[in-house]
């Protein structure tokens, strides 16, 4: 009875290692199965996300369709935020661009109830730019309106008037159908903004999601503009030195005027992000506050912008409603733009610096500035640049608009040679003064004709003491060549 009992019980143990071990093997097969749905799952969700290449933006139709709704709505995954949105533009004048280009300057426009700038503005970006750099920008213009039979007109109005430039390959206009829109109606009264009010800026969001997402490989940079804007003379060219002189800093936003979203440059590899971003929180608040976080987010916590402004609003009416829009830029400069090229160098002062105001921030063409408590008779600013270099013109200005009084009230300006010491207590052994100070500026040109030597240094030097403290607002240098020893 015993031994019948222990095989019993040994047969039912083996029983159970074989259950155990087909619901082990069903388990391990299942999850197997399980995970290789997922799998797929993920890579159909992540391919319907990114768009199938150049072939697709070359189709003049839209050919898939999309629940922009549900897409706008369902971001989770962050990584795909540097992938394109899958939208078919159609192309309603010029072709894809041949070859990258430096600059790309896009424009989104909509019909006004009163006035249109879109033509003066195309003019105003091809008028103010030399031959040299029109072979390195592109304009994208997007007819946003829904309205078939505006866009069909502004389109045969520039293709009259710019044909040549779009022959040439910097020119395209296109749009982008209105079944790629999210809801426009119903959406949040953030700001307790009236319905259309909301529905107007909702759509611009959009409108510029999608002119950032087409834009994105076209060229190195872009800039936003607006379609009621006056260039400044040659603005490449200040773009282009601007953009040099950043170099080696981090940087998200470099703006080129104070309003709203004119001006406002960005690498091109960021435009993804930024498209995304606009179209996840398209119906939360306006286009020029988005931006303003964007960056926030991106790590620039500081406005990086320029002066003069490179960009000027024209428009009188605005595209909302046709409502007055007065807004003038009156850092801006049409003909007389001539940015310094302050070459590399460093920066020092035996003065009492303010807070965080220190010796850099004079010398930066950011709206920025160095502030000194009250300086002595011997005090002074030095400037020791990396290479000798030859420059044409020095132009210093203290003090500010509000701070009129904190200027250099007696001070002369050196350039020296024949540097001597380290690295850090670099200086120059003679130097030359070219003059005093006048109202708390100094300025002066020619000076390749004045001074015949290859400048090592240049220093602000304070001739007498002032109760006053001492803004230097801008420090400005203009070279002609480097010299190479």
């Amino acid at each position: 009875t015993l031994l019948y009992a222990f095989l019993h019980m040994r047969h039912n143990l083996k029983y159970f290692d074989k259950m155990r071990c087909l619901r082990k093997r069903s388990a391990v097969s299942f999850l197997g199965v399980l995970v290789i749905c997922l799998l797929f799952m993920n890579l159909y969700i992540e391919d319907g996300y990114v768009l199938e290449g150049d072939k697709q933006l070359i189709r003049e139709t839209a050919t898939h369709q999309l629940n922009p709704e549900r897409y706008v709505h369902t971001f989770k995954d962050l990584s795909n935020f540097s992938g394109s949105i899958n939208i078919s533009y159609r192309y309603l004048a010029g072709t894809p661009l041949p070859r990258k280009r430096y600059l790309t300057i896009g424009l989104s426009s909509v019909k006004r109830k009163k006035g249109n700038y879109l033509l003066e503005t195309i003019k105003s970006i091809f008028e103010q730019s030399s031959y040299e750099e029109l072979k390195e920008i592109a304009v994208v213009v997007q007819l946003a309106d829904f309205d078939s039979a505006w866009c069909e007109g502004m389109v045969q109005d520039i293709s009259q008037k710019f044909a040549h430039h779009i022959i040439a390959g910097r020119l395209i206009v296109i749009h982008v159908p209105e079944e790629y829109y999210p809801v426009l109606d119903g959406l949040k009264r953030n700001y307790n903004d009236p319905e259309d009010r909301v529905k107007f800026r909702s759509k611009q969001n959009v409108d510029y999601a999608f002119l950032l997402n087409f834009c994105a490989n076209l060229s190195d940079y872009y800039v936003m503009l607006e379609d009621d804007v006056r260039c400044s003379k040659n603005f490449l060219t200040a773009v282009k030195k601007v953009i040099t002189s950043r170099e080696g800093s981090y940087w998200v936003t470099l703006e080129f005027s104070k309003l709203g979203y004119i001006g406002k440059l960005y690498h091109s590899h960021d435009l993804p992000r930024l498209a995304h971003f606009l179209l996840m929180f398209y119906q939360e608040m306006p286009c020029d506050w988005l931006l303003i976080h964007f960056r926030g987010l991106l790590a620039q916590k500081e406005v990086i912008r320029f002066k003069p402004s490179l960009f000027q609003h024209m428009g009188y009416y605005s595209s909302y409603k046709g409502a007055e829009n007065k807004l003038k830029d009156d850092d801006f400069e049409e003909e007389s733009f001539d940015i310094p090229d302050n070459p590399p160098a460093n920066l020092h002062t035996n003065m009492n610096v303010f807070e965080n105001y220190e010796a850099s921030k004079a010398y930066s063409s950011i709206d920025e500035y160095f502030w000194g408590k009250a300086p002595s008779t011997g005090d002074f600013y030095g400037i020791v640049f990396e290479k000798p270099i030859k420059i044409t013109k020095i132009k210093v200005v203290t003090g500010t608009e509000d701070r009129q009084n904190d200027i250099l009230q007696h001070g002369a300006l050196e350039v020296g040679e024949k540097i001597v010491g380290s690295k850090k207590g670099r200086q120059c052994t003679t130097y030359l003064r070219l003059g005093e100070f006048k109202n708390g500026n100094f300025e002066i040109t020619d000076l390749e004709h004045k001074v015949l030597f290859d400048i090592n240094c240049m220093r602000i030097l304070v001739t007498k003491s002032q109760k006053e403290w001492l803004i230097i607002r801008s420090i400005s240098v203009w070279t002609s060549q480097t010299s190479v020893q």
